[in-house]
């Protein structure tokens, strides 16, 4: 058994000394950064942005809500840089809320110190509808007693 096990490590030794156990060659950053044209400040801060793209993120901020865009249901306020970088608006029916998970109808636009109700109607349908079906519920189970 011995001899067994010092064969294996034999082999291993080496057959591992040359490749296996051997350190990788390091390149210099300053050699990959003459290669590739980036320096770690561009790795960590982006590349600068061009007039065209300047006028372009300008014009597209134009059209979207500059104000803040707030949960009602535990007080997020909407943050572009962790929402992929799209506008509130840009978000589709299905975004949630990141903190409590509220449907995005639960989002109101805040101006000043005021928070405001988006155009989608907000709860009002749902409650009406609820409801609704509540009282037709009683109304059906009224009528099925009676005709027993």
């Amino acid at each position: 058994m011995k001899s067994i096990i010092a064969i294996l490590l034999s082999v291993f030794v080496l057959l591992g000394s040359a490749n296996g156990f051997s350190r990788p060659a390091v390149v210099p950053k300053a050699a990959v950064a003459a290669r590739t044209g980036t320096t770690s400040l561009n790795m960590v801060f982006g590349n600068k942005k061009s007039a065209a793209e300047k006028a372009r993120e300008a014009e597209l901020a134009e059209k979207f809500w500059q104000g803040e865009w707030v949960c009602k249901d535990c007080g997020y306020i909407y943050n572009r840089a962790e929402c992929a970088g799209m506008y509130f608006e840009e978000q589709g029916p299905g975004f949630r809320c990141p903190q409590c998970s509220g449907p995005r109808r639960r989002y109101a636009k805040k101006v000043g110190d005021r928070v405001g109700t988006t155009l989608d109607g907000g709860d009002a349908p749902i409650l009406i509808f609820s409801f609704g079906g509540v009282i037709l519920t009683i109304a059906f189970g009224i009528w099925a007693v009676n005709n027993l």
